[in-house]
C-alpha cells in the first residue's frame, strides 16, 4: 500500500512565501506595475534585485551558491510573482540559472522558445533553442512582447523528466498566483462598490460569481503543490489545464464583479486577463495538455 502524502505547507515553506510577499510589495508595487506598462521594457535592476534574493538560484545546490530547496518551494515563489504580474521571462531564467554563468545572479536575462513562440526576446542576453526566423508579433499582454518563429511547435507529449515538465508547472504556478488575486480583487470590489443602497457583495448573483472564483483558485492551487511533490508527468499536464483555466476565467469573472470600471485601461483586472491568455499558450498549451491526460485515461 503506497504510504499517504502530507501536502500541507511546511512552517519553513508558509515563511518563504511570506518572505517573497513581503519583497515583491516592496521591489514591484502597483505604481512599479503601472510603469513596466507605460515603458514596455524590462527593468534591469529589479532583476538583479530577484537574483541577489535568490529567485533564480532557489533550486542550486548551496555548494553551488544557490538557496538548496526544491520544486515545491518554486512553486511558492512564481505563485507570488503571479499575483503581482512580476514581468520578463522568469520560467527560462531560473531554468537556466544551474547553466549559464550570469543567470543565478539576475545579471543575465534568458529566454526560450515555446510552443513556437519566443517572449522578450529583443531584451534577452542569451535565447535557449532555434530561434532563426522569429518575427514579431503583436502581444496582446502588454507586458509580455512576443516573436514568433514559424513551423516551430512543442512535442507530441510531455517528456517524462526535464526543464519542459519543470517549466509548465512553474508557469500554472504563476497562473494560480494570478487567479488567487483577480479573487481577491473582486471581493474587495464587492464589499466596497454600492448599488441600489447596498454593496453589492450582498447581491446573490455577485457571491456566486465570487464562491466559483474560489473555488477554481484553490482547486488550481492545490494541484499545482500536489504535483510539485510527485513530479508526475500526467499530473502536471491536468495542472497546467487547471490552472490555465482559473487564471482565465477568474480574470473574466472579476471583470464582471467590477463593470464598466474592469474595463477600464486605468484598472487592473484586464493585465491580468491578457497575462492569462498569454500564459495559457506557453508550455503545454490546452490542446497538447489534454491529450497527455487522456492518454493515461
Amino acid at each position: 500500500m503506497t504510504p499517504a502524502m502530507d501536502f500541507r505547507l511546511t512552517e519553513d515553506q508558509r515563511a518563504l512565501r511570506k518572505g517573497v510577499r513581503e519583497l515583491l510589495a516592496r521591489l514591484f508595487d502597483r505604481e512599479a506595475l503601472r510603469a513596466a506598462v507605460d515603458s514596455g521594457g524590462l527593468d534591469r535592476e529589479l532583476w538583479r534585485e530577484l537574483g541577489a534574493a535568490g529567485f533564480f538560484a532557489l533550486r542550486l545546490p548551496e555548494e553551488e551558491g544557490g538557496v538548496g530547496l526544491g520544486l515545491p518551494e518554486a512553486v511558492l515563489l512564481f505563485e507570488e510573482a503571479g499575483r503581482v504580474l512580476l514581468p520578463g521571462p522568469l520560467v527560462a531564467t531560473h531554468m537556466a540559472a544551474g547553466s549559464l554563468r550570469g543567470a543565478a545572479e539576475g545579471e543575465v536575462v534568458v529566454t526560450s522558445a515555446s510552443e513556437g513562440l519566443v517572449p522578450w526576446l529583443d531584451e534577452a542576453d542569451v535565447v535557449l533553442g532555434d530561434v532563426s526566423g522569429a518575427v514579431p508579433m503583436r502581444s496582446v499582454d502588454p507586458l509580455t512582447p512576443l516573436h514568433r518563429v514559424p513551423g516551430l511547435v512543442g512535442p507530441a507529449e510531455v517528456p517524462a523528466a526535464g526543464d519542459g515538465l519543470v517549466a509548465a508547472l512553474l508557469t500554472a504556478a504563476e497562473q494560480v498566483g494570478s487567479a488567487g488575486r483577480t479573487t481577491d480583487m473582486a471581493v474587495a470590489y464587492a464589499r466596497e462598490r454600492t448599488q441600489f443602497g447596498q454593496v453589492i457583495g450582498g447581491f446573490q448573483a455577485v457571491k456566486h460569481l465570487c464562491a466559483g472564483m474560489l473555488v477554481r483558485a484553490e482547486l488550481a492551487r492545490a494541484a499545482v503543490r500536489a504535483a510539485a511533490v510527485t513530479a508526475d508527468p500526467v499530473e502536471i499536464a491536468g495542472t497546467k489545464l487547471l490552472a490555465d483555466e482559473a487564471a482565465t476565467a477568474n480574470a473574466r469573472d472579476c471583470l464582471q464583479v467590477h463593470g464598466g470600471m474592469g474595463f477600464t485601461w486605468e484598472a487592473d483586472v484586464h493585465l491580468h486577463l491578457k497575462r492569462a491568455w498569454v500564459r495559457a499558450e506557453l508550455w503545454l498549451p490546452a490542446a497538447r495538455a489534454e491529450e497527455v491526460v487522456a492518454a493515461r485515461l
